[in-house]
């Protein structure tokens, strides 16, 4: 077996080798934790303390690591999945065992549909108590890991202090290589507090393996790409996690191929691009476009339900579909499917198209394409509803990121959102928005962020405004107030003619936030962009409430009336 490059141990000096023979007394397996972080690169991790994981905490205290700490462990898990969004970089997520754990299971469920590389160590009861048996020891589960192999990439186990380097490294690793994604190291109680004389862990290595895509496969490829006369590119969320938007765009440009982009893949072609079909992926119009193409270069989505205009996407010509995580490919349509990270395969396709003729035909295309949607929108009297997005996007710092909960206006900014955006659109829960916006301000305080939520996933993370002030974290929170969960009134009334479980009390969401020493505002449609950007440009964190009822455009996807 050969290995392309090849990894030199450095061989230790005199003073390095009475260094590692005589570490810090006073250490523990939680030392060997954090050390770990540390020189695997971590500067950031997030969490929640609990009994069994307290080695963990307390060798934070003898680390430079900087912690947050959210109240409730699936804001945490959300907060370390923006993290990953925004850096590219693993976020550790360190969680108490039972309870504490599971409560992570939706944000890790959310981290791997969008492929976050969250690294959670999670602590374990005492190693006495493991096999199965029935000790009754606190937090106990009879197989604690079985509830998180159906969510995360891998799972690790300790059961030694000398394992833990090891298995944290090989989760980096795996939570690194493409697709990112969620990882598990799971950790017994006294393995964390038993002290250890072993050395100061420095060099590890943990670099993720590379995806390749075949050749034969890229060369078959490119030769339906070059000789296409309507071709025409799907662009998800992969071009933006592998940052191989520049060479989508090189692509584009060069095969005169129109570009939409999925809604887990916003910004991964510039907006206003004349070859930008935009991201109207839930309209009749961008998917009957999509259709008549000859060849449909699918990159890094798997054309789920979201991206399929909720699977009547019925293409008539060739689909090549470049995507990193294996079981998507094909799994919804037949295609020439390339198993390889999004930016590996777009460089070979470069090397190997030849430029297309056409560049005025696709751009002519485009228009027609854009114009026959607005006037789909135009139809509907829903200004209101566009008038509010335009003021948050007017608002909002060009540079400055956002995040989004399940919700109307989420909704809306999924087609009509000009670029880049985040929101819990891979598996759907609720309550993403706020504690996904804390996260990644941690990882930048320099620019505000915007978070945007309805009145019912607000409550989800309403106990995030403490973290917020404890840290001073730079977020904006607008909570569009409409007494329920909006979207499930409108599906329920389309289906049923009323609604059950919809209707919300709520809480003086103003009062409430001003309880926690946040400042905030409740502003109207009209005032709205004036109040949001007042917002933004204070230091720490806000809220702006907008009591409104907001309504979804008309679906394209279900037989007319």
């Amino acid at each position: 077996m050969t290995h392309d490059h090849h990894h030199e141990i450095p061989r230790y000096t005199p003073e390095q080798t009475a260094q590692a023979l005589n570490p810090p007394a006073g250490r523990n397996g939680g030392d060997l934790v954090v050390e770990t972080l540390h020189g695997l690169g971590a500067t950031t991790v997030f969490g929640l303390p609990g009994q069994h994981a307290l080695g963990m905490f307390d060798a934070l205290r003898r680390s430079d690591l900087e912690y947050i700490g959210l109240r409730v462990e699936n804001n945490a898990g959300f907060a370390a999945d923006a993290y990953g969004r925004v850096t590219g970089e693993v976020a550790p997520l360190l969680l108490s065992t039972g309870p504490g754990a599971l409560t992570s299971l939706a944000a890790l469920q959310e981290a791997a549909a969008g492929s976050s590389p969250v690294l959670a160590i999670s602590s374990q009861i005492p190693s006495a108590g493991l096999g199965g048996g029935r000790h009754g020891y606190l937090h106990e589960l009879v197989d604690q890991q079985a509830s998180f192999r159906d969510i995360v990439k891998s799972v690790h186990l300790v059961r030694t202090a000398s394992q833990i380097p090891s298995a944290i490294a090989a989760a980096w690793e795996s939570a690194l290589t493409a697709p990112h994604g969620p990882v598990w190291v799971e950790i017994p109680q006294d393995v964390l507090l038993k002290e250890t004389t072993l050395p100061l862990v420095t060099a590890v290595d943990a670099t993720p393996r590379e995806l390749l895509p075949r050749p034969e496969l890229i060369a078959v490829a490119a030769h339906a790409l070059s000789h296409a006369e309507r071709p025409v590119i799907v662009a998800g969320g992969g071009v933006v996690r592998a940052d191989a938007t520049g060479k989508l765009r090189t692509l584009a440009e060069k095969l005169a191929a129109p570009v939409v982009t999925t809604f887990g893949g916003k910004g991964a072609f510039p907006w206003e691009h004349p070859l930008s079909l935009q991201s109207w992926l839930e309209d009749r119009h961008t998917t009957d476009f999509l259709e008549d193409a000859d060849v449909v270069l699918v990159v890094g989505s798997g054309l789920g339900e979201l991206s399929s205009n909720y699977y009547t996407f019925r293409p008539r010509g060739r689909v090549i579909q470049i995507e990193a995580d294996l079981g998507k490919l094909e799994s919804n349509l037949p295609a020439l499917g390339i198993h390889a990270d999004a930016r590996e395969a777009l460089s070979a396709l470069l090397e190997s198209v030849t430029a297309r003729e056409g560049t005025e035909s696709a751009r002519d295309a485009v228009r027609t394409v854009l114009a026959k949607v607005r006037e789909r929108i135009g139809s509907q009297d829903l200004e209101l509803e566009q008038r509010v997005l335009a003021a948050v996007r007017d608002a909002l710092p060009a540079t400055s990121p956002s995040f989004w909960d399940m919700t109307i206006l989420a909704y809306w900014a999924w087609s009509a959102w000009p670029g880049a955006m985040h929101s819990g659109q891979g598996a759907g829960g609720l309550g993403y928005g706020f504690p996904a916006a804390l996260g990644a301000a941690a990882a930048d305080r320099t620019k505000p962020v915007l978070a945007v939520s309805g009145d019912g996933g607000a409550m989800y993370s309403i106990a995030e405004l403490a973290t917020a002030r404890q840290y001073d974290l730079p977020v904006t929170w607008v909570i569009v107030d409409d007494g329920g969960y909006g979207i499930l009134r409108e599906y329920m009334t389309d289906a049923y003619g009323q609604t059950t479980g919809t209707e919300l009390a709520r809480p003086d969401f103003v009062a409430l936030a001003e309880s926690f020493g946040v400042p905030a505002v409740r502003t109207s449609p009209d005032s709205l962009r004036e109040d949001l950007s007042k917002a933004l440009a204070a230091p720490g964190p806000s809220v702006v409430v907008l009591p409104a009822l907001l309504k979804l455009f008309a679906p394209t996807h279900l037989p007319a009336a």
